[in-house]
């Protein structure tokens, strides 16, 4: 039984997200993490692009979807989630503190009739439990501190760690959205480096620091020698106080009012209304971070 299985990343420009594609090679059993439904903001549109590359892939490679999984609600792009499990028929996941996220901003949007119980999704993961891909072994690692809900799901030998740790010359994620901390972001730090050093790191994100290409894949022992962050700020004081003063500088991402609303209803658009239209809710003052000189 192989313990390593084949993960396929699929760079999005537009928001440096990495969508994955994750394969038992025996049994071509698959899981997809993290898809992105495209959308334009200054003219609304959406689109399927990225996802529907992820299904020609698919089909290409014989694979077959056993889980569409979501580490998190994203804050700066939708998830295609919905639309890939009326494609092809896989259940959908996500960690069980969603129902946190949920609940904070149905306050935001003022949604008094948002069921905020993570019934969107088909499976709520616990911390700890266990499912499979095809016959590799999976786990959920609950890894708070970017949001309330965000997990690692470690399948193999690979894990992935979404909005925790970037590529090294890239160091950690923020922790300023609402709910988010970086106490609690270092702990869950602490947990994923803890995995065997041969472990692969496939993060969420890819921001090119220095116009170099889009890269994803690391390992455990990489990320301990060469984090600008974590091979720097070595106790749990040093780290908070600089990624505190490193989320101070930053803008929120630009969609972050558009996504949490279409990502904690698990990638679902809003509902058309009587003239056939969905509609965005913005709520308006809510967030610090106004990006004025931009």
């Amino acid at each position: 039984m192989t313990t390593k299985p084949e993960v396929t990343g699929f760079f999005d420009p537009r928001t440096w997200s990495i969508q994955y594609v994750v394969a038992d090679p025996e049994t071509k059993k698959c899981a997809i993490v993290d898809p992105v439904l495209d959308y334009d903001e200054k003219s609304a549109a959406t689109a399927t692009t990225h996802a529907d590359n992820i299904l020609k892939f698919i089909a290409e490679k014989g694979y077959e979807v056993e889980w569409i999984l979501d580490t998190h609600p994203h804050a700066d792009h939708f998830s295609a989630a919905a639309y890939l499990k009326d494609k092809t028929g896989a259940p959908t996941a996500i960690g069980e503190k969603v129902v946190e996220v949920q609940t904070l901003w149905k306050d935001f949007y003022n949604w008094p009739d948002f069921p905020a119980d993570g019934s969107q999704w088909d499976k709520l993961f616990a911390d700890g439990e266990t499912f499979k891909v095809g016959n590799i072994d999976a786990k959920v690692m609950f890894s708070p501190g970017h949001t309330l809900a965000s997990i690692t799901y470690v399948i193999g030998d690979a894990a992935f760690v979404h909005d925790t740790l970037f590529m090294p010359d890239s160091g950690t994620a923020r922790a300023d959205f609402p709910g988010g901390s970086a106490q609690q972001l270092w702990k869950s730090i602490q947990d994923i480096l803890a995995l065997p050093d041969e472990t692969r790191i496939f993060t969420g994100h890819d921001y090119q620091p220095g116009g170099r290409e889009p890269l994803w894949e690391s390992t455990v022992a990489e990320q301990k020698a060469r984090n600008i962050h974590m091979s720097v700020h070595k106790t749990e004081a040093e780290f908070v106080a600089a990624r505190n003063a490193r989320d101070k500088t930053l803008a929120m991402p630009k969609l972050i009012l558009h996504a949490l609303q279409i990502n904690t209803n698990a990638g679902r658009l809003p509902a058309p209304e009587d003239n056939g239209r969905r509609y965005l809710k913005i709520p308006m003052n809510l967030l610090e971070g106004a990006a004025w000189d931009d």
